[in-house]
């Protein structure tokens, strides 16, 4: 999951096997409008619905949930969810095991991500040779270009 960041928006990093480093910011619109210091107090029971996979909204049904921010409530964590596409939130508790199988999702995400924008990288890097290429046979590169 993504790391906090400050008030209005969370940060994560991605290592590319290149080497390069991409920031992902996730803005937020007022989940953060609850006091960070006000500590939250661990359930008295652990949620009902413990097969509820966080991924899918439960208002639209769209795989694109995302958590805004979570913090640890005993054996569980209170997790604030959001939907990007019908902007459904819901902060609850769930159990770890949700959790985990939440952050195998939201892993799989961005590896798709990651694959993704290799690939549009390479497809750029390919159409700018392509085109030196064409400028070099064209005779159309002169040294004042450089």
């Amino acid at each position: 999951m993504p790391t906090s960041g400050p008030e209005d928006h969370q940060l994560k990093r991605i290592v590319l096997p290149s080497g390069k480093t991409i920031e992902v910011v996730y803005f937020d619109h007022g989940s953060f409008e609850q006091s960070k210091s006000d500590p939250r107090e661990a359930p008295t029971s652990p949620p009902a619905d413990t097969e509820r996979e966080l991924h899918l909204c439960v208002n639209c049904s769209s795989d694109l949930v995302y958590p805004v921010q979570w913090e640890e409530a005993g054996k569980s964590w209170d997790v604030t969810l959001r939907c990007p596409e019908c902007e459904w939130t819901e902060a609850s508790v769930f159990t770890q095991d949700q959790c985990d199988r939440f952050d195998d999702m939201l892993e799989s995400g961005t590896d798709a991500l990651t694959h993704d924008y290799k690939r549009l990288v390479t497809a750029n890097m390919s159409e700018e040779i392509d085109r030196f290429a064409a400028a070099l046979a064209a005779d159309a590169i002169l040294p004042i270009d450089f």
